[in-house]
């Protein structure tokens, strides 16, 4: 199996492309041998540090590697492709790319099997999976990509309509996919990059029978229909938010005139924001909670915790990345970077610094809030260890936070209580977390009008 870097995607540029033979040492010499037959895996981004490290020692300061971790996926999705032709269950799969926009590559994602394969592109089925799982669901599946406009959404074409039949489907369909050529997997040297498995240009695509959700043809062919009514009415219906994010990413949903192809990763975002918004709207309506709340949780060196407390509707995320993660990765920092956002009853008007992570979390607990018809003031904490080696996805935050808030909470009658609580569960002192907290300081320091009268 050869390995290479490519001095132009590396920033290297008076060194020439090299084998980079430590990744073929990682991997078992069947694999090797097997692999070598047919194909080079091409690795991209080349880190100085890797380089130095070469899978070993750990200078990155994970617990282990995730560029091993990847590559060892690949491998596995790899070895069962020896033609351009695949024929696979899709979950189903679909994918929007942001590079050239408003020119995108769409496509379906198909892995290399048959049979059922729902939980590859389900991360609602990912919670409890362990880290090398997940990156295998990955890269399992293979894409195939054309060239798209975000306006083809509103007139359709041949491939858009079999991607967007596809997407109303409710279960895993038989599909083949035919290539321009034996797709490559592109190994990124970098833990910041999330996995995707191996891709070539599409020259046909075709499925069987998809079995269509009655929900998602409504609103698909109701072009008078809002894309945010679409949302919302799906998601009460009990759709998954994923396979709305699907559709809305294959400008499925909104007036017709309006419609257009949105990439997946600002679809996933933007799906997030519209239902969290219409269930804070809902929980306003509610009465508050009577007692502080606290709810813990951990998952892939995650630590969550969340603090409901009596009050009238706001809401704050904060995360803090510890030494040698993906955001924070010198194992010589001083302290975590911590970094959140906030809204008070009136909601926000800017885009969160933290991203779509602020969103998947407050859709969580506004959700946990109008099952209960009560209304509080949430608090959100996550603190990241090294061992979470790679990012996942927002997914991971949305569904951790729903499982945590499932659980039984821990109950006081004051402030106080609850935050020696809360910080029993963490790492980091309370005195970082007030001092980045927004909300912490309104409670703690701030005197209510009321208090006077």
């Amino acid at each position: 199996m050869k390995f290479y870097f490519n001095r132009r995607t590396t920033g290297l540029k008076n060194m020439p492309s090299f084998r980079a033979s430590w990744l073929s040492d990682v991997i078992s010499p069947q694999q090797v041998n097997e692999l070598t037959t047919f194909r080079e895996i091409r690795v991209s981004r080349a880190s100085s540090l890797c380089l130095l490290c070469k899978g070993g020692r750990m200078l990155c300061g994970k617990l282990s590697c995730p560029i091993i971790a990847r590559a060892q996926s690949l491998v596995k999705t790899t070895l069962r492709i020896n033609s351009p032709h695949i024929q696979g269950s899709t979950p189903p799969g679909v994918f929007v790319g942001r590079m050239g926009y408003p020119k995108v590559f769409m496509g379906p994602m198909v892995p290399p099997f048959l049979g059922d394969t729902e939980i590859l592109d389900t991360p609602e089925l990912w919670v409890g999976k362990g880290i090398q799982e997940i990156i295998d669901y990955r890269f399992s599946l293979i894409r195939g990509k054309a060239m798209a406009s975000i306006y083809d959404a509103r007139t359709g074409n041949r491939l858009l309509d079999s991607l967007q039949e596809l997407a109303l489907g409710r279960s895993p369909v038989e599909a083949e996919v035919v290539l321009e050529k034996i797709p490559r997997g592109v190994l990124t040297l970098g833990s910041d990059i999330q996995p995707f498995g191996p891709s070539a240009p599409l020259r046909s695509f075709r499925a069987s029978d998809v079995p269509v959700d009655r929900r998602m043809e409504r609103a698909f062919y109701d072009r008078d229909l809002r894309a945010n009514e679409a949302v919302i009415e799906l998601y009460d219906s009990g759709v998954y938010i994923t396979r709305i994010q699907r559709a809305f990413s294959l400008g499925m949903f909104g007036m017709g005139k309006n419609r257009k192809l949105v990439p997946t990763r600002w679809s996933i975002t933007a799906v997030d924001s519209i239902v969290s918004q219409e269930l804070i709207n809902r929980v306003k309506q509610n009465d508050t909670i009577d007692e502080f709340r606290v709810y813990s949780f951990s998952y892939l060196d995650n630590r969550y915790v969340a603090i409901l407390m009596p009050e009238k509707w706001s809401f704050e995320w904060i995360e803090a990345w510890f030494p040698g993660t993906t955001w924070n990765p010198s194992r010589e920092a001083a302290a975590p970077a911590m970094m959140g956002d906030f809204e008070g009853y009136w909601g926000r008007n800017t885009y969160p610094n933290v991203g779509g992570c602020y969103y998947s979390s407050r859709l969580a607990v506004a959700e946990k809030l109008c099952q209960e018809n009560r209304q509080a003031s949430a608090l959100v904490l996550r603190e990241i260890h090294p061992g979470y080696i790679l990012p996942v996805g927002v997914w991971n935050v949305r569904e951790s936070v729903r499982r945590m808030l499932g659980g039984e909470p821990e109950k006081f009658d004051n402030l106080p209580a609850a935050l020696n609580c809360a910080m029993a569960k963490l790492t980091i002192p309370l005195s970082n977390w007030v001092a980045e907290s927004q909300l912490l300081r309104q409670f703690l320091y701030q005197r209510k009008i009321t208090e006077f009268v």
